[in-house]
This record gives structure tokens, sequence and C-alpha cells, in this order.
């Protein structure tokens, strides 16, 4: 598998990935970046798309990127990894009851990066690509200057498929990422220190 940041990728790979139906093509992993009063209803989806192409950078190699890329071993693009600075992700910041209850978190700090999101292509599940796009987020925070890196995973999997697109406790774990927090009976926050 490579993984690659997106402005790596071309914005048709990375479309491909979230496909035409389905829970990708409704969100476009806006989720945490709608603005405050804007919603899912009021913002249509072909709308979402372009804001995402836009904060990827597809196809603008060395522009700032919102995520990775994970291709499979025959080139076929199959999954994606939201993960750059806390505070680039302002629905979190401003009102995600799961970061905040219960810890004292400077919600500013850029130093501090998020991974928020990772959704793999249907057909191409239960394969790994998660564990290992989650694995790729810590060295690339590390490899640009993240102080830590966070996630907000769910920890049952007997949920519906819109909810698993924040990973499950052992995917982050198998990346070194460990609990640091319990503020809902079904989410936890997890971290890593890469200073």
């Amino acid at each position: 598998m490579e993984i690659v940041t997106a402005d790596r990728a071309p914005w048709d790979d990375l479309a491909a990935v979230f496909g035409t139906r389905g829970t990708g093509a409704r969100c476009w992993c806006q989720r945490y970046k709608l603005a405050p009063r804007e919603t899912f209803a009021g913002t249509p989806a072909e709308e979402r798309a372009w804001r995402l192409r836009e904060q990827a950078g597809c196809d603008d190699p060395g522009s700032p990127s919102s995520g990775l890329v994970a291709y499979d071993d025959d080139g076929t693009p199959v999954g994606w990894c939201a993960v750059e600075p806390r505070p680039a992700y302002t629905g979190l910041v401003r009102v995600g009851k799961v970061p905040w209850e219960g810890r004292d978190e400077d919600r500013t700090d850029a130093s501090v990066w998020a991974v928020t999101c990772l959704f793999v292509r249907a057909g191409h599940r239960r394969r790994g690509t998660s564990r290992a796009l989650a694995v790729a987020a810590v060295g690339h925070a590390r490899t640009t200057g993240a102080r830590a890196l966070e996630a907000y995973p769910i920890t049952t999997t007997s949920v519906i498929a819109e909810e698993l697109h924040v990973g499950t406790v052992p995917t982050f774990e198998a990346a070194g990422l460990e609990v640091v927090h319990r503020p809902t009976p079904r989410r936890v926050v997890m971290r890593i220190e890469l200073g």
C-alpha cells in the first residue's frame, strides 16, 4: 500500500474514494469544517466536494493539504485520512463535546494535530487500510512538526456505518496512540506525544 499527502494525489483519485453514493458522497469530510449555522441540508454535496478539493490541495504538490490518500498494490485509490492541525476543524473546536469535556486544552493550539476521519472506499474495507492510514497520520504529523496527535474514535463497532468514520480504538492503538480521556460511554480521546 502506498500513502501520499493529498496534494500529491489527483482529485479524481480522491473523488473515487468517496464515490457517488453513500456516506462519503454525502459528507465529503466536511462534518467538522462547516461554519457556524451551516448545515448539511443547507450546503449541497457539490459544494462540500469542492471544499474538500480545495482543502486537500489535490493536483498541487507542495500545497497545504488536509489529509492522506491510500492506494492499494495495483494503484487503485482506496482510502482517505483527514489529518491536520486541530484548529483547522472549526466545528470540532467550536462545539465538539468529545474532545473537550473534562479536559483543559487550548483549542487554538496548532501544534496539536487531529485525525477526524478514516474513510475506506466500498469494496476495499477490512483489509487494514484504516490502520495503515492511522500509522501514516502519526508519521505525517511528526514530520510536519506537530507536538502531539489526537483522535476521537468510537469504542464499539456495533454502530451504523456513518459512525465509523472516526475510527476505532484498536486502529489507533496500532498506530501508538493511547486513551487519555473517556468523555462519553461510546467515544474516547486518544493521543500520542510527538515532540
